[in-house]
């Protein structure tokens, strides 16, 4: 991998983590057409690793632009701030239903579903789900006047973790059904943002730590130990490529994130769903044109 590959690479996980598009999807998408991961099975393991641990950069960005949310839940898991504490355990009580369902279904998702078509039936599903969503919203202006992160219960907080489930499908976006998990629940647009994010956090670092320290089987006995992906994605790419991917996650997460706060407040969210439907098409008649390999 060259740097400006990586570069690039860090650049569409920064902007796509938290937007509600699907970063998995795109990443794949220019991993194909920069032929990263195209070579073979050891190809394909390297790649996998190196776009889920650049996920870190994203990690950096939100606990840098919420490091008072980060402050207030550590005083309250040292018993010195109560709403600190509930949200803390909000946060936690949202992740554990895709931590028990991931370490359950992890294999057969990487197995069945992570190609081109399931992500472009995704992409549009999710697309016309969003466009759902915003009709639905329009019929309750009452929601507008929703409840702040502050008044969040628990039970809330395992929904919007329901939710954040059926993103263990590629290209439906983690960040897509907690925010429209947060609306159902009557969180205001702000609230349900700023939970997708805090949310992201720890499911983010979860699925980063794993794949660090996974073994890779079926290759060579060396890299089927502890962080046998990280030993195959270091020796496939070197230092340098990790470094300025996770960098460029980092700065392009941090703008992402402040825009998409500030666009949501007055705009909503139907383009994300018309961009998910036609980056869909675009990406299905690429590929039935043989531009891109499925």
């Amino acid at each position: 991998m060259e740097p400006w590959q990586a570069f690039i690479l860090g650049i569409i996980e920064g902007i796509t983590e938290y937007l509600p598009v699907s970063s998995t999807g795109h990443l794949l998408v220019a991993q194909h057409l920069m032929g990263i991961g195209t070579s073979g099975a050891e190809s394909k393991a390297a790649a996998d690793t190196f776009a889920v641990c650049i996920q870190g950069g994203a990690i950096l960005a939100v606990l840098g632009l919420y490091s008072k949310r980060v402050l207030q839940m550590i005083r309250g898991v040292m018993g010195r701030d109560a709403e600190g504490l509930r949200l803390a355990l909000a946060i936690l009580i949202g992740f554990l239903p895709a931590a028990v369902l991931g370490l359950l279904l992890n294999r057969w998702i990487e197995a069945k579903l992570f190609g081109m078509w399931p992500i472009i039936i995704a992409w549009i599903l999710g697309g016309i789900g969003i466009l759902v969503v915003v009709a639905w919203q329009k019929k309750r202006p009452k929601l507008a006047s929703g409840k702040e992160l502050g008044e969040m219960t628990l039970k809330m907080a395992f929904i919007i973790g329901l939710m954040q489930c059926v993103a263990m499908c590629p290209g439906t976006s983690r960040s897509l059904m907690t925010i429209a998990g947060g609306l159902l629940v009557g969180l205001t647009i702000r609230a349900a943002v700023e939970f997708s994010f805090l949310l992201g956090v720890l499911t983010l670092t979860a699925a980063t730590a794993k794949k660090a320290v996974e073994k890779v089987e079926g290759l060579d006995p060396v890299y089927n130990t502890l962080f046998g992906g990280t030993k195959l994605m270091l020796h496939t790419y070197d230092v340098l490529p990790l470094v300025i991917g996770l960098m460029a996650a980092a700065v392009s997460a941090a703008i992402s994130v402040k825009w998409l706060v500030n666009y949501l407040q007055s705009h909503g969210l139907s383009i994300f769903g018309w961009y998910r439907i036609a980056i869909g098409l675009i990406v299905g008649s690429l590929i039935l044109s043989g531009v891109l390999n499925a």
